[in-house]
């Protein structure tokens, strides 16, 4: 074999031998961390962590309501792994928070049949990630089966008492807020996170999601009787934790607005008051390979380029608003 064939033919062998090895390195990507399970209420327990946000598991008198469903069916099923060592009794209800697919996808490994509850406007964006071609969306048969309409619509589901809140959009149109008042526990989905700057909040402005809004979600969770939220991505919080996050955020939506009746650009705007995309956000412009969602509360599963900051955000509501 000649010098130059056998250089190509080495050099081909590297080109396959680097393609397996990515490939593999690809199918080898990290596991998800397990569930945490933790202990709220001998009837009320957190399955923190895992794929996709955390979940609220509530024991009711023959069956289970858990309140957000995990990113994946293997995360799914962990969690109803982990659900089944608690309580024999089988998962009925599932009430989702907002319609990110982190928080939604799961559902797929749900039993077939069980009632699922959303806002109105949250299971408009699950119809209308389905229409686009289905990402970002569990299958049709895992739709949501019963909607809330209104501020405040009071349940019993299997002799627990609920209360769902929908103070206003905020990280999206849909948001709803889980209240447990005998517990005194709220499942606040992506309108409370703790793995994010205390104001940094992350809203989908794609989703008419509301930084306006979000401030309104807060002032409501705080006025309720809680000494425990089950937040959408992190450590558990409390009352003062809220009230810190809300002190901030207004604070620097406050700066915001004044810079825009000072005139300024949102460059400027942004190089005096610097924040950043969603944890494991995509590069602007850039979408995360196979479509995932951005860590920490992204955008379901759909891909695309990444979403806006707080202060882009900010901007867009307020500018808007002094142009009417």
């Amino acid at each position: 074999m000649s010098h130059t064939k056998t250089l190509c033919f080495g050099l081909a062998v590297v080109v396959v031998y680097g393609a397996l090895s990515i490939s593999g390195l690809a199918q080898q990507a990290p596991a998800p961390p397990p569930i945490t399970m933790k202990m709220l209420k001998p009837d009320v327990w957190a399955g923190m962590g895992g794929a996709g946000g955390n979940s609220t598991i509530i024991i009711g008198k023959t069956g289970v309501i858990v309140v957000d469903a995990k990113q994946t069916e293997a995360g799914a099923k962990d969690l109803l792994a982990q659900i089944a060592k608690i309580t024999p009794k089988p998962v009925t209800t599932a009430i989702i928070t907002h319609s990110d697919g982190d928080h939604v996808n799961g559902l797929v490994a749900f039993p077939q049949g069980i009632k699922i509850i959303t806002h109105e406007n949250n299971k408009k964006e699950q119809e209308a990630a389905l229409a686009a071609g289905g990402r970002g969306a569990p299958p049709r048969d895992r739709l949501p089966n019963q909607v809330t309409t209104k501020t405040k619509e009071s349940m019993t589901i299997d002799g627990v008492k609920l209360e769902l809140y929908h103070f206003a959009p905020a990280h999206t149109s849909g948001d709803l807020v889980v209240y447990l008042p005998a517990q005194k526990i709220v499942s606040t989905g992506d309108v409370v996170t703790m793995n994010r700057a205390d104001d940094n909040p992350n809203i989908h402005f794609e989703k008419n999601g509301s930084t306006e809004g979000w401030m309104a979600n807060l002032k409501g969770m705080i006025a309720l009787n809680a000494d425990t939220y089950v937040t959408g991505h992190g450590d558990l919080a409390t009352r003062a934790d809220l009230q810190r996050k809300l002190a901030a955020t207004t604070q620097r939506r406050n700066k915001i607005a004044a810079m825009v009746k000072e005139g300024k650009t949102l460059e400027q705007i942004k190089v005096a008051l610097p924040d950043a995309p969603a944890p494991g956000a995509p590069t602007r412009g850039a979408a995360p390979a196979g479509g995932a969602p951005a860590a920490g509360g992204g955008g379901g599963g759909r891909g695309g380029p990444a979403p806006l900051t707080y202060v882009e955000t900010a901007y867009q509501e307020i500018t808007k608003g002094s142009k009417k």
